[in-house]
C-alpha cells in the first residue's frame, strides 16, 4: 500500500477536500507531527531531532512526504528523505486577506489559504 506522510503542524483531518484528494493520489495519508523546535538548540541537537523525525517518517514506508515546519529542521529532513529516494513535497496555496471594519473603526483581518497543489523540493 502506498503512503503519503504529512509531516507538518496541520493535521490532515483539518485539510480541505481538495488537499486530501491531492495527497491521496500519492497514497493513504499518515500524519507525523512536525516537532516544536526550541530556539536554543545546538547544531547537534537540531541534527538529532531531524534524524529522529526522519526515522519516524521512514518507518511508515512513504511513497511521498509533505514536509513543512521550522526551516532548518525541515531542510535537514528533506535532504535526508531525498537521499533515500523519497519524493518530498510542500503544499502550495493562494493567500487571501480580508479586512473587516467594525462600526467603531476597529479592523479585524482574516486570512484564508486556498490549496492549489503540491510542489516538489
Amino acid at each position: 500500500m502506498k503512503v503519503f506522510v504529512n509531516c507538518s503542524n496541520h493535521p490532515s483531518l483539518k485539510w480541505s477536500a481538495a488537499q486530501r484528494t491531492a495527497a491521496e493520489n500519492y497514497g493513504k495519508i499518515v500524519d507525523v507531527p512536525f516537532p516544536a523546535v526550541a530556539c536554543d538548540l545546538t547544531d547537534t541537537q537540531l541534527e538529532n531531532l531531524a534524524e529522529r523525525v526522519t526515522a519516524e517518517i521512514l518507518s511508515q514506508k512513504p511513497s511521498a512526504v509533505m514536509c513543512m515546519g521550522e526551516f532548518v529542521v525541515c531542510f535537514r529532513i528533506v535532504q535526508k528523505l531525498k537521499a533515500k529516494g523519497i519524493k518530498v513535497l510542500a503544499s502550495c496555496s493562494e493567500r487571501r486577506a480580508i479586512e473587516h471594519v467594525g462600526q467603531d473603526g476597529t479592523v479585524r483581518k482574516e486570512t484564508v489559504f486556498i490549496f492549489q497543489g503540491f510542489r516538489e523540493y
